[in-house]
């Protein structure tokens, strides 16, 4: 947040040209090294303070509560930097050399400053900085120092966070199914949450030997458990529930940092063996390899017509008589809003059938399909002259839209079709094995 104000605090009715005009400028960190700092508010009364007292000019207030570390990242700052180069003011009144800088990059810009001579003094609480080398060199090494205790600090916290680990203790806010303890000589420990820990486990049960798919697991504690979390009162999406069912920590094994290849046996009560883990995945890897592995031609492209959720697409595979495999391809509503949707299912084949119907009343982009024809029609004409020798011209005109949809539909590859239906004003709705078009406003 920035506040500018124009003001003179005990400045004589005609000040001298070469005077200093100053920025007050007061930042508050959010680092944890600095939450007993002053606060803004603080720092700037302070800072008036002295202003007053020493007749300083003061030209603009600028606040900002961002993180010195890293350079060039302070918008305020940024500002303030411009403002110096274009000659608003000569001087920055700050509290101490750390609010101004506690990196490399930040100091630079201000020494440069100080040498093209458009920066000419910096005041702090009990400390003045001007153009000559020895305070230039003194800023630089109390900024420096600024420095050199946040890189340390990060030292600091990586292996304190590397020794809990190897004591078997958990360093960020417990998964789903655990708490965390409140208690300051139990930092790191988590037990097992008396409300919801059993439901987790009942989670990697249902899908290990009931085969539930991820999605059934979501409407399961969505509608008959009313399952919450413990912050925010909101229940489970399906992604975090797969990440749920994919995290070691329930049978006591973590990585830390995550994909770092650093593992480590937590200390933790497990809610699931390893036996349990390891089952969840085989039946999780064969519902994913399945279906998500497959494309689908109209996936993504429809919407129910009873609750509004997505079409999802699934095939199946039965052996005939004479040893051949027959491949069924259908498509349903995955039942995202509404569990007990009776929206029923279409096979492929008859799906293909009714869109065709459809192909001479549907509202087309006939722009966008005429070029895509244009392209097809220039492939064919160079296919024609290089190696069958024909010199036949075909006229774009001639073709029908219409035909050429219902074709794509038929015989198309699935980029041509479902590029063909991206092209489409209105959005398909499938409601009980019948499609339609809902017309968008």
């Amino acid at each position: 947040m920035q506040t500018s104000v124009s003001a003179q605090i005990g400045v004589p009715e005609s000040v001298p040209v070469e005077r200093v005009r100053y920025c007050l400028y007061a930042r508050k960190s959010t680092e944890s090294d600095e939450k007993q700092a002053l606060s803004i508010d603080s720092q700037v009364k302070e800072m008036l303070a002295i202003a007053e007292r020493e007749g300083l000019e003061i030209v603009d207030i600028r606040r900002e509560s961002h993180s010195a570390k890293a350079s060039g990242q302070r918008p305020v700052f940024n500002e303030l930097i411009r403002d110096l180069n274009s000659g608003r003011y000569t001087g920055i009144l700050t509290w101490a050399p750390d609010r101004l800088s506690r990196n490399a990059g930040d100091l630079g810009t201000l020494v440069d400053l100080m040498d093209e001579k458009r920066l000419h003094q910096i005041r702090t609480y009990g400390q003045s900085f001007q153009n000559s080398p020895s305070e230039k060199f003194l800023l630089m090494i109390l900024c420096s120092q600024a420095k050199l205790e946040n890189d340390n600090k990060s030292i600091n916290v990586k292996r304190g966070l590397k020794t809990r680990c190897e004591m078997g203790l958990w360093p960020a806010p417990a998964p789903m199914g655990y708490l965390n303890e409140m208690r300051a000589d139990r930092k790191g420990y988590v037990y097992v949450d008396p409300e919801r820990g059993h439901i987790i486990r009942q989670m990697f049960e249902k899908v290990a030997y009931q085969k539930w798919s991820g999605r059934k697991v979501y409407h399961w504690l969505k509608f008959d458990m009313n399952f919450k979390s413990p912050k925010g009162n909101k229940g489970l999406n399906l992604s975090t529930i797969f990440l749920i069912l994919q995290n070691p920590f329930y049978y006591g094994a973590f990585e830390f940092p995550r994909k770092s290849g650093n593992w480590y046996k937590g200390r933790h009560e497990a809610l699931i063996t390893k036996e349990l883990f390891d089952q969840v995945q085989q039946q999780m890897k064969a519902q994913f390899s399945r279906t998500w592995d497959k494309e689908f031609a109209f996936t993504k492209l429809m919407l129910c017509g009873l609750c509004g959720s997505g079409i999802c697409a699934d095939e199946k595979f039965k052996k005939l008589k004479n040893g051949s495999i027959s491949r069924h391809c259908y498509y349903g509503c995955t039942k995202a809003r509404d569990k007990n949707c009776k929206c029923g299912y279409i096979s492929e084949d008859e799906l293909i059938e009714q869109l065709i119907a459809l192909m001479d009343t549907i509202d087309i982009n006939e722009v966008g399909i005429k070029e895509k024809i244009k392209d097809e029609v220039k492939k064919i004409k160079r296919f024609q002259q290089s190696l069958l020798g024909i010199k036949e011209n075909i006229d774009v005109n001639d073709i029908d839209i219409r035909a050429y949809t219902k074709y794509i539909l038929k015989d198309g590859s699935i980029t041509e079709k479902r590029e063909l239906l991206g092209c489409l004003t209105s959005r398909i709705t499938l409601n009980q094995k019948k499609i339609s078009l809902l017309h968008q406003q």
